[in-house]
């Protein structure tokens, strides 16, 4: 069955205080001082129904934020809210096997632009700016530099079939040109043997009267076909090459990419 690829959807930040991990269910995870006990309740909180490895992916990216946040000692409102922007993120990024990093990045900052900034109802001041530069440190050091194998492991891979369909063309060779050519080419020589006088002639001449008649020879319609087709094999391992180049660059480029950009806290009038 043929699955359609999913473009990336424009994203929309909100206030995510409280969505997904309540006051009750924080008192939970706090309680917790085990990684398998915090694994625990944040599978039973975030109610994770996935097959592995995408279940232990994602439990190891909640537990890894929960440990940050007890390092950062942020209070309960402060690590649900985090635990929603995280998931926010990840959601967006494995919408698509599409590249949207860039979107992703774009969409993690704004959610912390609406927890940083005094604006009711389309933000609050949830984080302080130390806070919120140290979260956003965080979560591109652990989630967006590593956005390529969350994408591999939740995302289905794309891959190109093609096919080439000829229309017209029946699957069985058609005589070629020179083999319609041969019965008239008999006939001829019949005709003209027949016509050439029995004596005072010789071998030399009877040759010469008979001679077949040149004219170009066209090949099979599998001749053409086989050359479209190498034609097209050429293209695509032309075409290919360059993919893998540019998949290489963009490889590149993101080993050499810098610390991420600081957020702009001035609210907006």
């Amino acid at each position: 069955m043929d699955a359609k690829i999913k473009l990336p959807q424009p994203l929309k930040a909100k206030v995510m205080l409280w969505t997904d991990v309540s006051y009750h269910d924080m008192e939970e995870i706090d309680r917790m001082q085990s990684v398998r006990d915090l694994e625990s309740a944040l599978c039973s909180v975030f109610a994770l129904d996935l097959p592995e490895p995408k279940r232990g992916v994602v439990l190891e990216l909640y537990v890894q934020t929960v440990l940050f946040s007890r390092e950062r000692s942020f209070r309960k409102e402060q690590t649900s809210a985090l635990l929603s922007i995280v998931r926010s993120v990840h959601e967006a990024n494995i919408e698509t096997p599409l590249n949207n990093i860039e979107q992703c990045f774009k969409y993690c900052k704004e959610l912390l632009l609406c927890h940083s900034v005094r604006r009711p109802p389309f933000s609050i001041n949830l984080f302080s700016s130390d806070e919120v530069t140290c979260i956003l440190n965080y979560i591109y050091n652990s989630y967006v530099r590593h956005y390529k194998l969350y994408k591999y492991i939740f995302t289905p891979q794309v891959k190109l079939d093609l096919s080439l369909t000829y229309s017209g063309i029946p699957d069985q060779d058609e005589p070629t040109m020179e083999d319609s050519y041969a019965p008239d080419v008999e006939n001829v020589m019949e005709k003209e043997v027949e016509a050439v006088p029995k004596t005072g002639s010789s071998p030399q001449t009877q040759e010469a009267s008979i001679a077949e008649p040149e004219g170009p020879t066209l090949g099979s319609k599998s001749e053409l076909k086989a050359l479209i087709e190498r034609e097209i094999r050429e293209q695509m391992t032309h075409m290919s090459g360059q993919l893998d180049q540019r998949m290489r660059d963009m490889a590149n480029q993101d080993s050499r990419a810098v610390e991420p950009p600081l957020l702009n806290h001035k609210a907006k009038k």
